[in-house]
C-alpha cells in the first residue's frame, strides 16, 4: 500500500471558502483562547449544514462528581459505538462545533456517537484530555452493548490513536477500530506538508505552534506518545485503523506517516488521502459537497469494523 500524499488541484468550493476566511486576515493564534473559542464557534456555525435528526441525543456524565460530560447520539437499536473526540488543537473546539457530524456519522453509519467534552488547554494541559478521551472510552465499553471504536478528527484524531495505545498497554478497554481524521501524530518533527501548507489554508502554522505550547508546555511532556502517537516505540497489536489525510494540510505528511507505520507494524489500515481538501473539510459539509463523500466513507468504515 502507497502512503505517499501529495497535492492536487484545489477544490472549487474549498477555493471559495479560503478566499472568504483569508480575506478577514485573522489566526486563532492572534487572540487569548476564550475569544479564540468563541470564534471557533461561529466559523463552525457559518460551515456546517442544517443538524440532521438522531432518533436520541443527550447529555450525560461519565461518573459522579468530576466525571467527563458526553452528548451521547444514538439510532434506533445502534449495535455498536464510537467514542468521538473534537478537533481544535487541544485549545478550542466543544461538542457544539462538532455537533453536525456527530450526527451525521450516527445517521450514516446507525452507530451509536458519544462525543467527548474533554477538558481544554491551557486551562488543563497535557494530559488531562488524555484522561478525559481515555475515561469515556471505558464508560462507554462498560455501559453499551456491542463493539467500541474511538474516532476524532485533529487533535481528536491524536487523541483517538492515543486512546487506542494506552488501551492497548493496559488490557482495557476492548477498542476495536480507530479512525485517525488528518490527526495530529508529531510535535516538531520537519515535514513537507507544514512548510507546504504553513498558510493561506485554513489551518496556519502559528496556530499548530500555539496549540502545541498551550498543550504540552515543555519538551519533555511533548516526546511523551501518549501526547503525539509517533512517537510511541511499539505500534503493535493496535485497533485497525481508518486515516483521512487532505492535500493542502499541515498535518498531511503526518496522518500519511502514521498510517505507514501501523501498516509496518502489522495492523489492518485503511488510508484515504483527498488531495484537493484542507485541514477540516469534514466540518465543511455546508460548503464543500466532497464532505458528505468523506462522512459516508467513514460511516461505511466504522460499521464494517464494529458490526
Amino acid at each position: 500500500m502507497s502512503y505517499e500524499a501529495g497535492r492536487g488541484e484545489l477544490d472549487p468550493q474549498v477555493e471559495s471558502v479560503l478566499e472568504m476566511v483569508n480575506s478577514i486576515d485573522f489566526a486563532l493564534s492572534d487572540y487569548p483562547p476564550e475569544e479564540a473559542r468563541d470564534m471557533m464557534e461561529r466559523m463552525a456555525e457559518m460551515s456546517t449544514a442544517d443538524p440532521v435528526d438522531v432518533d436520541d441525543v443527550r447529555e450525560e456524565t461519565t461518573g459522579e462528581g468530576d466525571g467527563v460530560g458526553v452528548r451521547v447520539y444514538e439510532p434506533e437499536d445502534a449495535p455498536a459505538t464510537v467514542v468521538f473526540f473534537h478537533g481544535g488543537g487541544f485549545v478550542v473546539g466543544s461538542l457544539e462545533t462538532h455537533d453536525s457530524l456527530c450526527r451525521l456519522l450516527a445517521d450514516r453509519s446507525g452507530l451509536r456517537v458519544v462525543s467527548v467534552d474533554y477538558r481544554l488547554a491551557p486551562e488543563h494541559p497535557f494530559p488531562s484530555a488524555v484522561e478525559d478521551a481515555y475515561e469515556a472510552t471505558k464508560w462507554a465499553a462498560n455501559r453499551y452493548d456491542g463493539a467500541v471504536g474511538v474516532a476524532g478528527d485533529s487533535a481528536g484524531g491524536t487523541l483517538s490513536a492515543v486512546v487506542s495505545l494506552i488501551a492497548r498497554d493496559r488490557g482495557m478497554p476492548d477498542v476495536d477500530h480507530q479512525t485517525l481524521l488528518y490527526p495530529a501524530t508529531a510535535y516538531d518533527e520537519p515535514m513537507p506538508s507544514r512548510s507546504e501548507n504553513a498558510s493561506g489554508y485554513f489551518l496556519e502554522a502559528s496556530d499548530m505552534m500555539w496549540f502545541a505550547s498551550l498543550y504540552v508546555g515543555s519538551d519533555i511532556h511533548a516526546r511523551n506518545p501518549y501526547a503525539f502517537p509517533l512517537r510511541a516505540s511499539d505500534h503493535t497489536d493496535l485497533p485497525r485503523a481508518h486515516v483521512v489525510t487532505a492535500g493542502y494540510d499541515p498535518l498531511r505528511d503526518e496522518g500519511a506517516e502514521y498510517a505507514r507505520v501501523l501498516d509496518e507494524a502489522g495492523n489492518d489500515v485503511t488510508h484515504t488521502h483527498y488531495p484537493s481538501l484542507v485541514h477540516g473539510f469534514l466540518n465543511m459539509e455546508g460548503l464543500v459537497d466532497r464532505a458528505y463523500d468523506a462522512v459516508d466513507e467513514v460511516a461505511d468504515e466504522t460499521r464494517d469494523a464494529l458490526v
